[in-house]
């Protein structure tokens, strides 16, 4: 049915969007009930560039779709075994539309998302409801993670911890790298939210102290803050990042309760030692590969110590392989 929009009043337009959508809803469900995948994944995919969770989940399917599974994207067919949906990115009512018995249903979650955040808009105890009424098993990112929801009283079901890769095609070492005898050490930071806590204050303070005669200090992605010396790129997708990160020296990684934070492991991956906030999970991360730090007053001497010792903490980098990480999550959504 067609309304013109000049004649009819705005609620029935909304009312008639919503049966719409109900009934396409309906169509799918019915068509899902005669078919079959080998797993279903519950997330609102969002082209690249987007948030670390996003492009994880992106080269996860791709992992799976290379080895011959089928995989099917926010619908739950009727000869589908098991499903993984995704911490709170993903369409509540449909999932629980779609769900079945005798589906093991595997939930990945990330956060607290409260501390992350820094506010608590109820989205946790969204999270830990709707864990509790379908999961069989938690998947979790980093024990930073998983200890901080214990802390908080947030119980999730039979949780386990694996950590986020990256696809090794797009992130990877050089094959050369230039020597540092005679230029200045390359610094860079990179985050697709601008969300403050993703380190805004200690590039602040890098910006108007660091010496600049002796580092050049990158920032790609999204920030509201204005930089005078520090150079700023726009979000950019995963090909064009990896070729950026691959002609730096150090990653400077200053989020706050950052569970286990995408873009450190794009840096990483590509061979890159990493100065950190002693936050979340990026220790977990990092390992033996880089110096930590507490405040941004720390920075310089942390970011020496890493450039004096660049060789010895690139060759402690550890980096988990998708290929592997896609099997943990086969094992788990298997049971």
């Amino acid at each position: 049915m067609r309304f013109n929009k000049s004649l009819t009043p705005a609620p029935i337009r909304r009312a008639a969007r919503v049966l719409a959508r109900r009934g396409h809803a309906e169509a799918d469900w019915l068509r899902t009930r005669r078919g079959r995948a080998d797993l279903a994944i519950f997330h609102e995919f969002a082209p690249p560039p987007y948030g670390g969770g996003n492009q994880f989940l992106l080269a996860l399917v791709q992992e799976w779709r290379s080895r011959g599974l089928v995989v099917e994207v926010n619908r739950l067919s009727g000869g589908t075994p098991v499903c993984l949906y995704n911490s709170f990115n993903f369409d509540f009512a449909r999932l629980r539309r779609f769900a079945r018995g005798g589906v093991r249903m595997v939930h990945r979650v990330d956060g607290p998302i409260g501390v992350y955040r820094g506010f608590d808009d109820g989205t946790d105890r969204r999270i830990v409801e709707v864990n509790g009424a379908f999961a069989a098993a938690t998947i979790l990112q980093s024990h930073y993670s998983l200890e901080k929801h214990r802390e908080l009283g947030f119980e999730l079901r039979n949780p386990v911890v694996i950590r986020n890769a990256v696809a090794s095609s797009i992130f990877h070492p050089p094959t050369t790298r230039e020597p540092l005898s005679g230029r200045r050490v390359r610094v860079i930071a990179t985050s697709w939210s601008d969300n403050p806590r993703k380190g805004a204050d200690v590039l602040a303070w890098l910006d108007r102290h660091l010496d600049f005669d002796s580092f050049e200090v990158t920032f790609a992605g999204n920030t509201t803050e204005r930089f005078e010396r520090i150079r700023v790129v726009g979000p950019l997708a995963s090909e064009p990042l990896a070729d950026l990160l691959r002609i730096q020296d150090v990653y400077l990684a200053p989020s706050r309760d950052d569970p286990c934070s995408n873009a450190l492991l794009e840096a990483l991956a590509c061979g890159l030692p990493a100065a950190y906030l002693r936050s979340g999970g990026h220790p977990e991360l990092v390992g033996e590969a880089g110096f930590g730090f507490d405040d941004p007053e720390e920075l310089p001497a942390v970011l020496e110590g890493v450039a004096a010792e660049l060789d010895v903490l690139r060759a402690a980098i550890r980096v988990p392989a998708l290929p592997d990480v896609a099997d943990r999550y086969l094992e788990v959504l298997r049971g």
